[in-house]
């Protein structure tokens, strides 16, 4: 019989390799030759400090971060924030159908929304570079109602314009 702490010779087979890795983990590996150098494993959390619930919000957060989805994020802000940026009336009759390369592209239900809208462009931009980061938005365009095409239909005649009326 050998003795327990007698050192074992090296595995030839697999099934020797296998036992001496299930010893090591258990804490009775074979001790490595002198001079060979030990694998140094990185410092784990604790057991308490992983099954700890950290918020969702915290993690939603890094990835956020990890994966570089900030900007993107805060221009969805345009979008979902639209009454509280330009206020419940003038959100009511207007809404974003765009944010591309620092342009907010704005539909209205009428001509005169649209009007006085583009009278409050510049303070809208203002605040939403406030909101959004300094430059994030540079002009908004704004698109009145869509008047009905006049080209197709039982009463429309070859070469016409159509009526001349304002739509809104």
């Amino acid at each position: 019989m050998t003795d327990p702490e007698e050192p074992t010779p090296a595995p030839e087979d697999g099934l020797g390799l296998a036992r001496d890795i299930a010893k090591s983990y258990r804490g009775k590996a074979t001790p490595a030759p002198p001079g060979a150098k030990r694998r140094v494993r990185p410092a784990r959390p604790s057991r308490a400090d992983r099954d700890e619930p950290s918020p969702l919000a915290d993690l939603l957060g890094q990835v956020v971060n990890d994966q570089g989805w900030d900007e993107r994020l805060a221009a969805q802000r345009v979008f979902t924030d639209w009454a509280g940026i330009v206020g419940p009336e003038v959100a009511q009759h207007s809404e974003v159908i765009s944010f591309d390369d620092g342009e907010v592209e704005v539909r209205t239900d009428s001509t005169a929304w649209a009007t006085q809208l583009r009278l409050l462009a510049p303070r809208i931009v203002a605040k939403l570079n406030v909101l959004l980061g300094d430059g994030s938005v540079l002009r908004i365009v704004v698109r009145g109602p869509q008047a009905p095409s006049w080209k197709n239909g039982p009463r429309s005649i070859r070469g016409a314009r159509g009526p001349r009326d304002t739509y809104g």
